[in-house]
């Protein structure tokens, strides 16, 4: 394959087990089908992987990929992707994260990492351009994420290694050294490869972390002078935005006044969708009290990072970078808890030690409504007093569940799914997931897409598959332009089930194609700056190859449609499709979504239909994946075993659609 511009044209496969490193071209089917990133990730998880396949077994894969804008001058296109098969959920899984690592390893001449096998001790990726080293990490093993990648800087500084200083760092922390399920990647700067346990995966193989060093500063790009000129009109577009301001002050913490008013702020455990002490814990606060700086990904326009510390008091010293909303709720109003503080000590304890702040946030709001139900006797808390709002047992508990100490830490260690099984006695009431995926920081019952985009999400509950969020309160102007004023004004009311099936489907496929670009869905789905024609003219200007919007949104929808295979091979179906008992049978008690209850099968059943999707079933109609260029996935929806209390007949309505 000649190589296209964009594009390094080569990948590395490295297999631990033989601490062996091969060079491997770009397939065209991967760049024609499938931009990369997250895309490149779905299609060789789905050729190399198979139902047979341990999530934490050496023959699955680590795949770390870029995209075709990683590394440009196009806005935040810093953006790494990490693809597994997830040991949390056992289904498809992804994470995603900014930063600069991921354009480091582009300009080192690499679209892609594919890591197989399990070394028999404890090593460490060395990248410097070309050059693939796998070296011994028993120096590295046991410490936190931050510490990790000062001791590799050091070491290679002490080694005379050529821009050692400026190494760029993936590594996990012991979380994922001991094999928790949600644990996370951390990469430098302390950006978060976090949901589904790609840390967990990274650890299965006894590899600690990944280092990459370039010399080379430049990309390949078809039209160097139009792109850039695009790439600067895409930057004004950007923070000409009128969201920009707010999000480039305060970051997502910015919402979550917003969300509480509204009801969708989850309150212990999901109990409710408010808490009556927001101001103790909002991105106004925060930022008042605890701001030091702010911190931007590669090439971001928006700079919505900022770091974080406490000056005084018993958590003095705490800092913390990337402080999201979602650590507001999960370790905030999800555990009753309103000390501001704590919540900056427990961000810093997730990121150091390596795991998902929404999943650890959630195991430990999971562990007290079971101590509130009595459920959980003060003998099996470890000693821990796990009342509401106890914020000294929370942090005391993520430790414990990061080094799986105690019978409650191992327990919660292995998520909210596997915990409520041995838990028993109705424990799976309160276990809010969907899929193994612990839901994040959105009650659907407040808005009405989030609660299906949670079910619908390739890889089990999660708000950044289709990160619907034009009707959270309501954004008419950014809806009429990108949908139609003709949906107005049902479309951006959050409570209305009109038009939500489509809008969800249509914002998983757009999301898809960001994460495969390698770029942010800041300045892209919120602030709703960029959309399908930019990206599209990007991609032409880059590779050279003339890119449409219509075969843009194809792609889109083929990576969803392939994940939901790979998903339907792990042995998926529509009865899994759903959401827990609380967000259908408990009517919210909070603000607008007081009394009503998350509306899903009606929902449910168009977005199966402007999917073309079979509704019994939940598999894509083999027409569907024919039209998606997906027929070598037909065998698999052929010979896919008939979902529970399905009869043969049944499970075939509509085939022949």
């Amino acid at each position: 394959m000649k190589s296209i511009r964009g594009y390094a044209g080569k990948y590395a496969r490295i297999n631990l087990t033989s601490r062996s490193v091969s060079t491997e071209t770009l397939p065209d089917e991967y760049i024609e089908d499938y931009l990369g990133g997250s895309g490149f990730g779905t299609k060789l998880l789905c050729d190399e992987v198979g139902p047979e396949t341990g999530p934490l077994s050496p023959e699955n894969r680590l795949i770390f990929a870029t995209g075709v804008l990683s590394g440009t001058s196009w806005p935040s296109s810093g953006r790494l992707a990490v693809i597994a098969r997830s040991p949390l959920t056992g289904i498809y899984g992804d994470a995603n994260a900014g930063g600069h690592f991921t354009p480091e390893l582009k300009f080192a001449g690499w679209d892609m990492l594919v890591f197989e096998g399990k070394a028999d001790r404890p090593v460490y990726l060395l990248i410097t351009d070309d050059a693939i080293e796998v070296r011994d990490a028993g120096f590295l093993w046991g410490l936190d994420t931050p510490k990790t990648e000062t001791a590799v800087r050091e070491h290679l500084e002490n080694e005379g290694v050529q821009g050692a200083g400026k190494v760029k760092v993936a590594s996990i922390g012991p979380a994922g050294e001991n094999l928790v399920r949600f644990s996370a990647i951390q990469v430098t700067h302390g950006r978060s490869v976090a949901r589904a346990g790609m840390g967990a995966v990274m650890g299965s193989k006894n590899l600690k972390a990944v280092a990459v060093i370039s010399s080379k500063r430049r990309l390949s790009i078809a039209e160097p002078e139009a792109f850039k000129t695009a790439s600067k009109q895409a930057h004004r577009k950007v923070k000409a935005n009128r969201f920009t301001e707010g999000e480039s002050k305060y970051g997502t913490p910015l919402i979550t006044k917003i969300v509480n008013e509204i009801g969708r702020f989850p309150t212990k455990n999901f109990q409710a969708g408010s808490c009556d002490y927001i101001d103790d814990i909002s991105g106004e606060t925060l930022h008042e009290r605890f701001f030091v700086r702010n911190d931007a990904c590669f090439g971001c326009p928006i700079g919505c990072d900022k770091v974080f510390a406490v000056k005084e008091g018993e958590f003095a010293g705490a800092e913390t970078a990337s402080l999201e909303y979602e650590a507001l709720n999960s370790l905030g109003s999800r555990c009753g808890n309103n000390n501001l503080e704590s919540i900056i000590k427990g961000n810093e304890i997730c990121d150091s030690l390596g795991m998902d702040v929404i999943s650890a946030g959630a195991m430990v709001a999971f562990a007290m409504e079971l101590y509130e139900k009595g459920l959980l006797a003060e003998e099996e808390t470890d000693g821990l007093d796990l009342n509401w709002g106890n914020y000294h047992s929370m942090l005391k508990l993520l430790e414990a569940m990061a080094y799986r100490r105690g019978k409650l830490g191992d327990l919660l260690a292995d998520g909210v799914r596997m915990a409520a099984e041995k838990v028993g006695n109705g424990a799976a009431y309160y276990a809010m997931h969907v899929k193994g995926m612990e839901i994040s920081a959105q009650d659907g019952r407040a808005q009405q897409s989030m609660g299906l985009a949670h079910v619908t999400s390739s890889r089990g509950a999660d708000h950044l598959k289709a990160y619907p969020v034009l009707d959270e309160t309501g954004f008419p102007e950014e809806a009429g332009e990108r949908f139609g004023e003709e949906l107005l004004p049902e479309l951006v009311d959050g409570m209305s089930l009109k038009y939500k099936p489509m809008y969800v489907k249509q914002s998983e496929d757009f999301a898809a194609v960001v994460d495969s670009l390698g770029i942010c869905k800041f300045g892209t789905m919120f602030p709703p700056a960029l959309y399908w024609e930019e990206l599209a003219e990007a991609i032409s200007l880059a590779t050279g190859k003339e890119m449409t919007i219509e075969r843009l949104k194809e792609i889109g929808e083929r990576i969803n449609a392939l994940q939901r295979c790979f998903n339907i091979r792990c042995g998926i179906s529509r009865k899994d499709d759903t959401l827990p008992e609380r967000l259908l049978k408990e009517k919210s008690p909070s603000s607008r979504a007081k009394g009503h209850v998350v509306y899903l099968q009606p929902m449910l059943e168009e977005y199966y239909e402007v999917r073309g999707w079979n509704p019994v079933t939940g598999y894509p109609f083999p027409a569907t994946l024919s039209r998606l260029g997906l027929d070598f996935t037909l065998p698999l929806i052929e010979n896919a075993p008939d979902p529970p209390g399905l009869s043969a007949a049944e499970s075939t309505v509509g085939a022949s659609e």
